[in-house]
């Protein structure tokens, strides 16, 4: 099931179109992107399981086998990424752009990959050309990284646009509950800030995230034995997380980075 959800994250559940020509012509670009299509999926798994060098080596058969076939070029992008090869994940991006300019996870990726580098002017489009196809089928996601993102920015009449479609669209969506749980935050709400975390500790994501929050809210409320227990868990559960390491330079102000 992982390996399926991850899939369907990267955009490589769908078909692979073949182009108008004689039978002959479009059975063998069949084949070839059918191959290029098992390829991607393997590097997928890989990159997921931090496989690097072995995913690398999945997408150069998937573009030996066909080197049109965009979903390659978006987990190349990833793969750079995640190794901060900013150069070399951009040009991929690019590629899988220039390639097929409906495929709306790339422009999600690349969004995400832009907000990452606090490039938001860049990124925050890339998430609304995200949505802008309608066969994409979780817009839920580039609105909801929309939103985190433009928290990030400080923009928040933006951040709140981006949120409230992804939570129309997806009640229970983690980033855009993260993202309303810091919005009202930032607005004073406590209490609702508090229901969206409820919502979101009960889908089980963003464990870190949530602990911050919680500890910046029972600060802010002058409850400091909560406080003090939110920082004990940080400190001890995620030791490595980018919470930690803002409760740790006491940058209580901060809302990390894109979850």
């Amino acid at each position: 099931m992982k390996i399926l959800w991850l899939l369907a994250l990267l955009g490589l559940s769908a078909c692979a179109q073949v182009p108008p020509g004689s039978n002959q012509e479009q059975g063998t670009r069949s084949d070839a992107t059918y191959r290029a299509q098992i390829h991607t999926e393997l590097a997928a798994h890989y990159f997921s399981r931090g496989q690097y060098r072995v995913a690398f080596t999945e997408v150069r058969e998937a573009l030996s086998s066909d080197p049109d076939y965009a979903p390659a070029y978006n987990v190349r992008a990833l793969v750079h990424a995640r190794l901060l090869e900013d150069e070399q994940a951009e040009d991929s991006f690019r590629k899988a752009m220039a390639l097929s300019p409906n495929f709306s996870e790339v422009r999600n990726n690349y969004g995400y990959f832009l907000c990452q580098r606090q490039r938001y002017a860049e990124a925050l489009p890339m998430f609304e050309a995200a949505v802008r196809n309608p066969l994409y089928p979780s817009p839920e996601k580039p609105l909801a990284n929309g939103g985190y993102c433009a928290l990030l920015k400080g923009d928040l009449p933006l951040a709140e646009n981006f949120l409230l479609r992804a939570l129309a669209r997806a009640r229970n969506q983690p980033t855009a509950l993260l993202g309303m749980a810091e919005w009202e935050f930032r607005h004073d709400n406590f209490p609702a800030a508090r229901s969206h975390l409820k919502l979101l500790q009960d889908t089980g994501e963003y464990k870190a995230q949530t602990a911050w929050l919680l500890l910046r809210l029972e600060r802010a409320a002058g409850n400091r034995d909560p406080e003090a227990m939110y920082a004990g868990m940080l400190r001890r559960q995620y030791p490595e997380s980018e919470e930690t390491r803002l409760l740790l330079g006491g940058r209580y102000d901060a809302i990390g980075g894109m979850p």
